[in-house]
């Protein structure tokens, strides 16, 4: 969790941008290596396509737009939507009101989401096809609608209970 990873995780050429507490930027940011936010950000950050970057929110920073990043870390408050290509952590902290698009999510107890949770799929690297897109692509064309309604039928991270017998 927040605080658990390596120091210079993208090495030593990475740059870090930060905007501390008392300061507030109205405009979008676009950006790479890595952007701590401790203060207010009132505006869309968004990472260069094809580079390493990764976004910090701490607890008492804010972000009013949306963010698009590799890796976000979030422990403070976030309004708008949150997409996130690689790894997403919610810490104990975190309040995104806006929906959340992910690969892979780490959520601590005490973090809150008001919106949606939607997995995207990793993008697969070019001419590399996983065993699920493989599969996938084999499969009989008939089996697709189906497939399609069920995942329609049932949102990410929404468990219905199982029908219970009756006497």
């Amino acid at each position: 969790m927040l605080g658990n990873k390596e120091k210079g995780s993208f090495g030593s050429s990475a740059t870090t941008t930060l905007v501390s507490r008392d300061t507030e930027i109205v405009g979008d940011i676009k950006f790479s290596g890595s952007l701590d936010i401790e203060g207010v950000v009132r505006g869309n950050i968004v990472a260069q396509s094809g580079k390493d970057a990764i976004v910090r929110i701490v607890d008492k920073g804010r972000v009013e737009g949306e963010i698009r990043a590799p890796e976000v870390i979030i422990n403070g408050e976030i309004i708008g939507d949150v997409y996130s290509t690689k790894h997403l952590e919610l810490a104990s902290k975190a309040r995104v009101q806006g929906n959340v698009h992910y690969t892979l999510v780490e959520m601590a107890i005490g973090a809150s989401v008001n919106g949606a949770l939607k997995h995207t799929a990793e993008q697969p690297k070019e001419g590399k096809m996983g065993r699920k897109q493989a599969a996938q692509a084999a499969a009989p064309a008939e089996n697709a609608p189906r497939a399609a309604a069920a995942s329609a039928a049932t949102p990410v991270g929404v468990h219905e209970p199982a029908a219970t017998a009756k006497s």
